[in-house]
């Protein structure tokens, strides 16, 4: 299938705000673990996600100490997603753009060569854009239905700041 014939089975999703940003950020703290996440000006964070097995929709809620940061959701399809959520930190999305290029050394030419990726990436469906939110006023939440098997990608891009640091508090979770 075609990433247009992926995308056009995907459903919208559902976004939706509330007033409780500081009880969130306390039961964050409470369970401890990896969901507190410093994003450096500059910086844009990505939560990988894979669909589980189990699951049929994707939840998600979050927040930051003080001022907003962006956010948006993207939908990679691959056939074996895992089962890790990871984190991956980038200074910005132009530097995940070059990683996809390597300079090669051409002995014999005496020089560099352009090398492109030779490992294919998987197709990407935007699922919710990212626009920057107010999440240091109130909890964002959210839920996408499973579009089929892969990795949900929720992106926390601070790269329009040039000196502020955002402390951002999230949870992901699946239901039946």
């Amino acid at each position: 299938m075609s990433i247009t014939e992926l995308s056009s089975h995907v459903k919208p999703a559902s976004m939706w705000t509330r007033k409780d940003i500081e009880e969130f950020k306390a039961s964050i703290q409470k369970e401890g673990g990896d969901s507190i996440i410093k994003v450096g000006h500059g910086e844009t964070v990505t939560v990988r996600v894979p669909t589980h097995e189990d699951g049929t929709c994707l939840f998600w809620e979050f927040a930051t100490d003080s001022y907003d940061i962006g956010f948006g959701v993207y939908f990679e399809w691959t056939k074996t997603p895992g089962t890790q959520v990871s984190v991956h930190i980038s200074e910005s999305e132009e530097e995940e753009e070059d990683e996809d290029e390597a300079i090669k050394e051409d002995v014999e030419r005496g020089g560099a060569m352009l090398a492109l990726d030779p490992e294919p990436q998987p197709p990407v469906t935007v699922i919710i854009p990212i626009y920057r939110r107010d999440c240091h006023d109130e909890v964002y939440a959210g839920s996408h239905v499973y579009p089929g098997q892969g990795v949900y990608l929720l992106k926390f891009d601070n790269s329009y700041s040039l000196w502020r640091s955002k402390t951002l508090y999230y949870r992901v979770y699946y239901t039946h």
